[in-house]
């Protein structure tokens, strides 16, 4: 199958502290700023975005591209788009191109939304006709048919960002650049652009999908690339990919707490907690967590002295503060008395009902009365990854609210027969 995008020995160098001068009037404008400057020597710092990238993408092709803030994926994109130019190396795009990397991407402000439309497709090299057969789609899909004749300057974002999408995904490019930016909608448009996104993989295009949404890259792509400081760390399946990603840069201290250095805490010390761990069933450590895994918290304690019926509390609770759930010795499993010295307990959870996000951990040993030997508030930050725990390649998200509880459907349907009959009967 022919190639859609060949990168070669692709490189991008930006000078620290500076500002792109790739214009004229840009430099005019530098030299006014500092006009006796020319002849001095300055010493600059460089960074380079992207560190010698060699890539193939196949037409219709769906490749997603993972990585931390940073890493290069946004810069890529731009390369592709011709927004900038590589400092090196050899860029090949065959066909028409379509980006949605920033809100308002390729719109002028000054003209409306439909003559917005218009002046994307002559960009994209389309004729008015064919224009005018998508229009109903597109606006259809941005829900902007009372705001069409208003210009875009008096838009909101979301209205920008529905637009842009819409324009993007219904003016039939050959290469479809999307960035980050579906993370500012909403969940409905989301969906929808997720959908169209999946339609595009049917229809021969190519796509180039850079998200945080590790289960829509999963789902939507049939491969993926994992960049990293600017290089590509790893390519191929995409849950091969998102596997090793989540395990190189998943922080160890986010699943394993040392909690003797916590000194926010409360109670008479004598027992305390020690550390905090995420295990797997077979008590091995994780490194990452994704919605409705199985995961033990394995809570290491020391005791000063022999103490009768302790109650030991888990807390977790959303990034806004909200109490989700608890977990307490004292509702199922009554604790007789533990010993002076070290222990740990398990607290096993066979399906960890959180949607993707950040959370945070609370801590409590007491007696009942009550009287706290350690109390230990928001003392432990971890991350929920997506996860395909269905496997109908739908992912959990955030859409479907803070937790969720697995479950299973059944249908069955009545026939005509079976409600009159009854009836005859009688």
């Amino acid at each position: 199958m022919p190639h859609s995008i060949t990168l070669a020995n692709l490189y991008k160098e930006y000078r620290l502290g500076e500002a792109a001068s790739d214009l004229l009037y840009e430099r005019w404008a530098g030299w006014l700023r500092h006009p006796f400057q020319k002849g001095r020597a300055k010493q600059v710092d460089t960074i380079w975005a992207l560190n010698d990238i060699s890539l193939d993408v196949e037409q219709g092709e769906v490749l997603g591209v993972v990585g931390r803030n940073g890493a290069g994926k946004s810069t890529l994109l731009k390369i592709l788009s011709r927004i900038t130019f590589p400092t090196s190396g050899r860029v090949e795009v065959t066909g028409r191109t379509a980006a949605m990397l920033e809100v308002g991407t390729g719109f002028h402000g000054e003209l409306t939304g439909r003559e917005n439309i218009f002046l994307n497709g002559s960009i994209l090299g389309m004729p008015r006709r064919e224009i005018m057969q998508k229009l109903d789609a597109i606006v259809a899909f941005a829900g902007v048919e009372k705001f069409l004749d208003t210009p875009v300057k008096r838009y909101s974002s979301g209205m920008y960002l529905r637009l842009g999408f819409a324009v993007a995904a219904h003016l039939n490019p050959d290469v479809l650049l999307v960035d980050e930016v579906l993370a500012v909608g909403d969940a409905s448009f989301q969906k929808k652009c997720l959908s169209a996104m999946d339609d595009m993989r049917g229809g021969g295009r190519t796509v180039i999908f850079v998200s945080h949404n590790l289960a829509a890259v999963e789902n939507l792509c049939s491969r993926a690339i994992w960049l990293d400081n600017g290089q590509v760390r790893m390519d191929g399946k995409p849950r091969d990919v998102i596997s090793t990603y989540l395990s190189a840069t998943s922080e160890a201290s986010s699943l394993v707490a040392d909690l003797t250095t916590v000194h926010n805490r409360r109670g008479n010390g004598d027992i305390r907690f020690t550390k905090l761990e995420f295990l797997s069933p077979d008590a091995a450590p994780l490194k990452f967590l994704c919605s409705g895994d199985p995961v033990v918290l394995r809570l290491h304690y020391h005791a000063l002295k022999h103490v009768a019926r302790p109650d030991f509390e888990v807390g977790i609770y959303s990034d806004l503060g909200t109490l989700l759930t608890k977990f307490s010795t004292w509702i199922d499993y009554q604790i007789e008395a533990v010993s002076p010295g070290a222990g740990h307990l398990d607290l096993v959870i066979d399906c960890f009902g959180f949607q993707p996000g950040r959370y945070y951990l609370s801590l409590c040993l007491k007696i009942q009365g009550p009287s706290y030997f350690d109390v230990l508030e928001h003392c432990v930050q971890f991350e929920v990854d997506a996860s395909d725990f269905y496997g109908s390649g739908k992912g959990i998200n955030r859409y479907f609210g803070l937790v969720f509880f697995p479950c299973r459907w059944r249908l069955s349907v009545h026939h005509d027969s079976d409600l009159v009959e009854p009836c005859l009967q009688s």
